[in-house]
């Protein structure tokens, strides 16, 4: 038998049940791909991640496994992992992570986690998806934004837009053919949002999606906000587990994410 340690931690989490859960696996060595995919859709989980030993000068290979297919970026695995390979492998707590889609730095102040995401790409949406809302609740300014996976932004008018939500078929997918949809308002502190995506063709929601965290930096830089600035976003509400997000755009237009990451337990799984 092959024995594999993992962690379970809460990611963006204010309290030890809040937050976006994860399982990350400490050592993925000997795990076939198949292997990884089966145990994430055992744990069923938003994604869970496996370390591997780095191929360059980052502190570990991450990667990242939704129910269904891999991914080459996400914000709420790097933030939990870094937490782990700071514990595993003692790099402190500043150091960079091999995502799929390249080097991605994190840092750390105690147990609050932060990343830099890659430069941000969009295009302008035409028309919005069936949100089933008002069409007044529903602001200009929808865009496919990209910091590493690509996702549909579309800003509305109020939290109660918001929490109206409820996304019609046909659902917009990304190139990629997942769907990816985030909702969002401004609140007088920051953001408060959604993200919906699809599992075997049910129509799922994210309790905090650094992804898309990030991606909403972008679509601020594309709607020209002035630099620097700093937002707090709130997700999670409709699912009673509070997410709590910190974003900031630099004077060069770097993205950051962070949050506070939890942690909640510990296991092994043993394969023949």
């Amino acid at each position: 038998m092959r024995t594999y340690r993992f962690q379970v931690l809460n990611v963006f989490a204010e309290s030890t049940f809040g937050g976006n859960p994860l399982a990350v696996f400490e050592d993925a060595r000997g795990l076939s791909d198949a292997e990884q995919q089966a145990l994430t859709d055992q744990f069923n989980l938003s994604e869970t991640t496996f370390i591997w030993p780095s191929t360059n000068e980052a502190a570990a290979r991450v990667r990242i496994f939704s129910p269904g297919y891999e991914m080459a970026f996400a914000g709420h695995p790097t933030l939990g992992t870094a937490h782990v390979v700071r514990e595993l492998l003692g790099k402190g707590s500043r150091f960079a992570l091999e995502l799929n889609i390249g080097p991605i730095q994190v840092s750390a102040e105690g147990d609050r986690w932060e990343l830099q995401s890659a430069k941000p790409t969009w295009s302008e949406v035409v028309k919005p998806p069936s949100l089933g809302l008002r069409a007044e609740q529903v602001l200009p300014g929808a865009r496919w934004v990209s910091t590493g996976m690509e996702q549909l932004l579309v800003p509305l008018r109020d939290l109660e837009a918001v929490r109206e939500c409820r996304p019609v078929e046909p659902w917009p997918r990304n190139p990629r053919g997942n769907v990816a949809l985030y909702v969002f308002a401004k609140t007088a502190t920051g953001f408060v949002s959604r993200f919906f995506w699809a599992q075997h063709g049910v129509l799922r929601e994210d309790p905090g999606t650094g992804s898309a965290c990030a991606n909403l930096g972008g679509w601020c830089l594309a709607q020209q906000q002035a630099l620097p600035f700093e937002a707090t976003v709130n997700q999670g509400h409709a699912l009673n587990r509070l997410n709590v997000l910190s974003l900031r755009v630099d004077a060069q237009q770097g993205i950051f994410v962070g949050g506070q990451v939890v942690p909640l337990m510990r296991g092994e799984v043993r394969l023949p």
